[in-house]
């Protein structure tokens, strides 16, 4: 009997993963009620049990007394001297009851009772086991749909999913596999009662961690999430080593790391964005791929005005405005776009750019002074009198950005700011040497050339008279005049 109740303990132990003590004492607790139900009370019914051989003895206690009145607790002198002539009056006997004098009643009972204790155990175990769960992600199985809810097996428990938390437009064929974030777990008698959710935006975070080593490990860590489920994520990510990029750590090698959590959440789309402790980085961030001009963030009163280029703003604002919502929800702050048109017409946008351009202008003009010096410096060709004509300025300050008035600047790949040269002669950087001067140049080389046709021509006047006849001819006619004239 102790053989096979060992080998039956030891099953169940596996099985239920259901502690051998546990069930011990749900057979010694089974005995007790056995005997309360057989002899009608238990106060003196003494159990022990081999935790190593599972075999156990049931004693009755009596008191030993000269005239037995209550058989359960008492017996009477000569009874206890036919056990053994040792005992007197006043004395404990240990009196072993078998099993087997047990009523089908008082059988029946210890069995519930094993029973009873076998399946709050039970029903624990799995309360404990997917209570460590909560808060994380499981692989599940879809059962059936009940109304607008969804069963789902989770291996020992079915889960329920409930409609607020099913993405909308998901669809789930039975016998299909999901994976669901664990909201809650609940301890009822029926067992545990588990809440999934397919919405909350901390699966996004898990899938990340189950699926990047590096924030699995801690080297990358994803500060914030902001989530629309089944349509767009956005996730700051921030790495604790200087030498590993956290986007490209969760990108992976062509995407292949994010592309399978992408397939997981059927398609939806997921922004990386680089965490930053400055609030107007972060938000500047937040906004992409919108480009963003300026920010203006109030760290106390979690505020932030973004000026963005006027063809950027719907690209700010994103759809029904998801692009802004969830870069407020990513960065904590409520964040009012608006485009530079808009905001120089409010004067919440200052011209930052127009002093900029001033200044490259003030630069241009030291530029053509320098070369207006070598020029001067020549062969004579630039006399320093035509300024106006070749140059295409008198020397004041005045007019040297007059043929730049009423443009916008704009700027390369580099960096710098960039401008059409009125005069036709390229763009000018605004830390090079304008383009401008090269049309100077070709100008002054056209004005000596002008001048040396100026002194050719002269040369020539100078040989004729004021009729227009050679010099020599004229001469000769007066000579002639004064030798008495021309003879034929």
């Amino acid at each position: 009997m102790s053989n096979e109740l060992l080998e039956a303990l030891t099953l169940l132990e596996k099985e239920k993963n259901i502690p051998k003590e546990t069930l011990l004492d749900a057979i010694e607790n089974s005995l007790i009620t056995a005997c309360k139900n057989h002899f009608g009370k238990s106060d003196n019914i003494k159990v022990q049990m081999d935790s190593q051989t599972c075999e156990y003895h049931v004693y009755q206690e009596k008191e030993i007394v000269e005239q037995a009145e209550d058989p359960v607790t008492q017996m009477s002198l000569s009874s206890a001297k036919m056990i053994d002539s040792k005992y007197e009056l006043g004395d404990i006997i240990n009196i072993e009851v078998k099993s087997k004098e047990f009523g089908r009643i008082a059988t029946q009972n210890a069995k519930n009772v094993i029973l009873q204790k076998i399946r709050e155990e039970e029903r624990k175990v799995l309360y404990d086991e997917y209570y460590s769960k909560e808060k994380d992600v499981v692989t599940g199985i879809v059962q059936r749909y009940a109304g607008k809810n969804i069963s789902i097996n989770l291996g020992k428990v079915d889960a329920v999913l409930n409609e607020s938390e099913q993405v909308k437009g998901e669809t789930f064929q039975p016998t299909e596999r999901i994976k669901v974030y664990v909201l809650e777990v609940k301890s009822t008698n029926r067992g545990p009662k588990i809440l999934v959710s397919r919405t909350h935006p901390e699966l996004v975070k898990r899938l990340f961690e189950s699926e990047v080593t590096e924030v699995k490990d801690g080297i990358v860590e994803i500060k914030s999430i902001a989530r629309e489920a089944g349509s767009r994520t956005k996730i700051a990510v921030w790495s604790n080593d200087p030498d590993v990029d956290p986007v490209g750590a969760c990108v992976g090698m062509n995407g292949a790391r994010v592309n399978t959590i992408v397939k997981e959440l059927r398609g939806e789309k997921i922004d990386i964005i680089n965490w930053n402790e400055n609030p107007a980085m972060l938000i500047e961030n937040a906004l992409s791929p919108a480009k963003v001009i300026s920010v203006i963030a109030d760290a106390e009163e979690k505020n932030a005005k973004v000026v963005v280029p006027d063809y950027q703003l719907s690209l700010a604002i994103g759809k029904e405005g998801q692009n802004a919502r969830l870069a407020a929800r990513l960065t904590g702050f409520k964040i009012d776009i608006k485009s530079e048109t808009q905001a120089r017409e409010a004067g919440d946008f200052m011209d930052y750019e127009n002093d900029y351009e001033d200044e490259e202008y003030d630069d241009e003009y030291y530029d053509d002074e320098y070369y207006d010096e070598e020029y001067e410096a020549g062969d004579g060709g630039y006399d320093g009198e035509d300024e106006t004509e070749v140059g295409g300025y008198d020397g004041e300050d005045e007019t040297i950005n007059s043929d730049f008035e009423g443009e916008e600047s704009e700027y390369d790949a580099e960096g710098y700011e960039t401008k059409d040269d009125p005069d036709g002669g390229g763009t000018i950087y605004g830390s090079e040497v304008p383009i401008g001067n090269e049309v100077l140049t070709e100008d002054m080389e056209r004005t000596e050339n002008e001048e040396q046709e100026e002194d050719k021509k002269r040369a020539e006047d100078e040989s004729l008279t004021e009729d227009g006849e050679p010099k020599d001819n004229a001469e000769q006619l007066e000579d002639g005049e004064k030798g008495g004239g021309y003879d034929e």
